[in-house]
C-alpha cells in the first residue's frame, strides 16, 4: 500500500508555505477548479488569483463554485490560453506572484483532443517566472499519457532544466510528474 501523499496534494501543501493572506497568486489551467479554489482560499480576502482557462463551459462551473463558496471576489477568470498571462496581469501584479499553478494535459472528463501544447506552455512558464517575486513558486504538474503529453513533459523538463532563475525539484510517479521551482531569492543563485 502506499503511504505517499497524491503529487496534486503535494502540490498545495508546497505552494501553501510560500502563499499568505493578502498574496497574488494564478492557476495557469483552472480545469476542474480544484486549485482555483484552494488558491483562493489561501489568499484570504485581500488577496487576488487570475485563472486561465479556454474552455468557456469550464469557467461557468469554476464561477459558480467560486459563488457558492463567497470567493468570488477574490477571483478573476479569464476565458484566454495560459500563454496570454504575460498581458493579461495587471501591471501591479508583475513581479509580485506568489505562486503560479499548472496542471498540464486536457480536462479529466472533458474533450481528450483539447489539450495544453508544449509552445503556449513554455511561453506560459516565462511568463510566470517572470513575474514570481524572489522566493515565490511554480507548481506544474505535466501529465504524459494523452496523445503529445509526453512530448510536453520533455519540453516542460529541459525549459525548467535550463532557467537560472530557479531552484528545481521533481517529483515523479508512474503517471504524472511535479515539478516544483522556487525563484531564487536574489540575483546570485545559493
Amino acid at each position: 500500500m502506499n503511504s505517499h501523499p497524491p503529487l496534486t496534494r503535494i502540490a498545495q501543501d508546497r505552494v501553501a508555505e510560500v502563499l499568505h493572506d493578502g498574496d497574488l497568486a494564478v492557476d495557469a489551467t483552472v480545469g476542474n477548479g480544484h486549485d482555483t479554489l484552494f488558491l483562493a482560499r489561501q489568499v484570504g480576502p485581500t488577496g487576488r488569483v487570475w485563472g486561465f482557462d479556454v474552455q468557456a463551459d469550464t469557467l461557468a462551473r469554476v464561477q459558480t463554485q467560486l459563488n457558492q463558496s463567497d470567493l468570488a471576489g477574490r477571483v478573476q477568470l479569464l476565458h484566454t490560453g495560459h500563454e496570454h498571462l504575460a498581458t493579461a496581469l495587471p501591471d501591479d501584479a508583475r513581479g509580485r506572484l506568489s505562486a503560479v499553478m499548472f496542471n498540464l494535459g486536457y480536462l479529466p472528463g472533458g474533450d481528450k483532443q483539447l489539450t495544453t501544447r508544449p509552445d503556449t506552455t513554455l511561453q506560459a512558464l516565462a511568463a510566470s517566472v517572470a513575474n514570481l517575486r524572489p522566493g515565490g513558486l511554480l507548481s506544474v504538474m505535466v501529465y504524459r499519457g494523452h496523445t503529445g503529453g509526453q512530448q510536453e513533459a520533455d519540453a516542460v523538463a529541459d525549459w525548467l532544466r535550463g532557467s537560472d532563475m530557479l531552484e528545481l525539484e521533481t517529483l515523479a510517479s508512474p503517471g504524472p510528474v511535479l515539478y516544483l521551482a522556487q525563484r531564487y531569492r536574489s540575483q546570485q543563485q545559493p
